[in-house]
């Protein structure tokens, strides 16, 4: 069972929003939520990017500092991990499911996030050790083959278009999350698409 991190197991999405738009208000640009919804679930560089045609800031690398600063502050002070996510995880281990997290933070927020909401995993994937992020299939395919598991036998649980359509590239079952009630069209391509996320929806899709 391979878990995305932000906005699956963690409500950290508006947390990033609100980090994004306090670390680029000094440099005179207002962060909208059409920013936001276009970079749901794809990584930091690409969301630089993105945000980087839109007015002038440091490079990645140089504004990362800032925006770490920002955020890991605000996941300190107010992140929540799901309920539904939790007792899902639970239910699997229970059962003996190999689990992983693969998600499209580099590596000092994915593991900075899951140590502050109090998880562990023993095999995750960060969206800076693999060439192509989210929709590729790349930190999916890591996580199998971390894991030793055959893709086929594994299945995705998300949040975002960008991480359904990553799971669905690596030719896993893929279980999608809606967070955000009326939003579940945006994950169509999932084979399944709930509001609550259970053990038994992951019965469902055959990982257990």
């Amino acid at each position: 069972m391979i878990f995305d991190c932000d906005g699956t197991l963690v409500d950290s999405e508006p947390l990033s929003g609100e980090a994004w738009r306090r670390t680029l208000a000094p440099y005179g640009y207002a962060v909208t939520d059409e920013d936001l919804e276009a970079c749901v679930g794809i990584t930091y560089t690409r969301t630089h990017a993105y945000l980087a045609e839109r007015v002038e800031i440091p490079s990645a690398d140089a504004l990362w500092p800032e925006l770490r600063t920002t955020l890991f502050a605000l996941i300190d002070e107010r992140l929540e991990p799901f309920d539904d996510a939790l007792e899902t995880l639970a239910a699997l281990r229970a059962s003996g499911v190999p689990v992983a997290v693969a998600s499209s933070s580099v590596r000092e927020r994915l593991d900075h996030t899951l140590a502050s909401a109090g998880l562990q995993f023993e095999i995750t994937v960060a969206g800076d050790e693999v060439a192509h992020g989210k929709p590729a299939p790349d930190m999916f395919l890591l996580a199998a083959k971390r894991l030793g598991i055959v893709p086929g036998r594994c299945v995705v649980v998300e949040d975002s278009a960008p991480g359904v359509a990553a799971g669905r590239a690596a030719g896993m079952p893929t279980l999608g999350v809606c967070r955000v009630p009326g939003a579940e069209s945006l994950l169509a391509v999932a084979d399944r698409v709930v509001n609550i996320l259970s053990v038994d929806e992951v019965v469902a899709l055959g990982a257990v």
